[in-house]
C-alpha cells in the first residue's frame, strides 16, 4: 500500500514540473512548495524570476527557510504581474500613504478632543461682579462733565456741591437784578445786573 501511494504521488507531478514539462522525481525541490492544484503560483514565479534562479536560491537555503522564501517570491511575482513597474514597492507605498493620511486624521481628532476638553474645564466669565461695600464700580464713577463741575468743598459721594461756585450761561431767577436797576432808574439795564 505504501509503495502504491508513493508511486501515485510520483505520478502526479508538482506544478513546477508540470509547467516545465518534465518528470517530477522523488525529492523534487519544488514539490513541497508548488502543489499541483496551484499552477498559477509557479507560473508567476517562473515568469518573473526564472526556474533556474529559484532552484539555486532554494538549494542555498536551509529546509526550514524555504517555505518563507517561496511565499515571498510568489507574492512579489504576483505583484510584478499586476504592476510590472513597481511591484511590491507600489503596494507598500500606497499603504504607507494611507497610514500617513490616517495618522493626520487621528492627530486632528486628538487636537479637537483636547481643545473641547479644555474648554469644558475653563470656568465661564461672570456677567456681573458683586462689589464689596465701600468700593465704587466703573458705572458709579462720575463722568468727565461732572468732574469739571465739582467744587473744592463739595463732592459726588453723598455731599452737596456749593452752588455759588458754579458758572451758568444764563442768569438764575433769584440772582437777576435787572428789575432792581429799572426801579432805581438804571434805564433798562444800562448798568447791567450784578450776580451774587
Amino acid at each position: 500500500m505504501a509503495s502504491s501511494s508513493s508511486s501515485s504521488s510520483y505520478n502526479s507531478p508538482c506544478a513546477a514540473c508540470k509547467f516545465l514539462r518534465r518528470k517530477c522525481m522523488p525529492g523534487c525541490i519544488f514539490a513541497p512548495y508548488f502543489p499541483p492544484e496551484e499552477p498559477q503560483k509557479f507560473a508567476n514565479v517562473h515568469k518573473i524570476f526564472g526556474a533556474s534562479n529559484v532552484t539555486k536560491l532554494l538549494n542555498e537555503l536551509l529546509p526550514q527557510q524555504r517555505e518563507d522564501a517561496v511565499n515571498s517570491l510568489a507574492y512579489e511575482a504576483e505583484a510584478r504581474v499586476r504592476d510590472p513597474v513597481y511591484g511590491c514597492v507600489g503596494a507598500i507605498s500606497f499603504l504607507q500613504k494611507q497610514v500617513q493620511k490616517l495618522q493626520k486624521e487621528l492627530d486632528a481628532a486628538n487636537t479637537d478632543l483636547l481643545r473641547y476638553s479644555l474648554t469644558d474645564h475653563i470656568p465661564a466669565a461672570p456677567t456681573s461682579l458683586s462689589m464689596p461695600p465701600g468700593v465704587v464700580s466703573v458705572q458709579q464713577m462720575p463722568q468727565r462733565s461732572q468732574l469739571s463741575a465739582r467744587d473744592e468743598g463739595g463732592g459726588f459721594f453723598g455731599q452737596s456741591p456749593n452752588i455759588a461756585n458754579y458758572s451758568f450761561p444764563y442768569s438764575l431767577p433769584w440772582t437777576d437784578t435787572s428789575s432792581e436797576d429799572m426801579s432805581e432808574g438804571g434805564g433798562g439795564g444800562g448798568g447791567g445786573g450784578n450776580l451774587l
